[in-house]
């Protein structure tokens, strides 16, 4: 997956760049929709659950972790608003940079510290 939306990063000389980010699961488990339909209804925890198995059973999850890159210069002159979230940027302009892997390698201990209060 990709977030939709445009951030600043500012290099080590100080220099400014639009970035997107992009997330590649290393993983291919996918549920076909004739069971992820009935699971949904049936058990709206089962891929949280699933998730903090697989990370019990130390069957760490993994993704590829790259980056989108765009100057400020580009941004005034490319075709469209490069914060419009409507516009996926081509890859083709602004090719994807490998980052690096993000690793869930341990479940919290506190859910509501470590978890639910992350998004405040």
């Amino acid at each position: 997956g990709y977030g939709s939306h445009t951030f600043k990063l500012v290099n080590s000389e100080g220099v400014a760049h639009y970035c997107k980010f992009h997330y590649k699961t290393s993983e291919s488990k996918n549920l076909l929709p004739n069971k992820a339909g009935p699971i949904s209804g049936d058990d709206p925890d089962y891929a949280i659950r699933d998730l903090y198995n697989a990370i019990e059973r130390k069957e760490f999850p993994t993704w590829k972790f790259q980056i989108q890159v765009m100057t400020f210069e580009q941004a005034e002159t490319y075709k469209y608003n490069p914060f419009d979230l409507t516009k996926v940027w081509s890859h083709k302009d602004f090719p994807l940079i490998d980052v690096g892997t993000m690793t869930l390698n341990r479940n919290p201990e506190d859910y509501f510290s470590e978890v639910e209060q992350i998004a405040f």
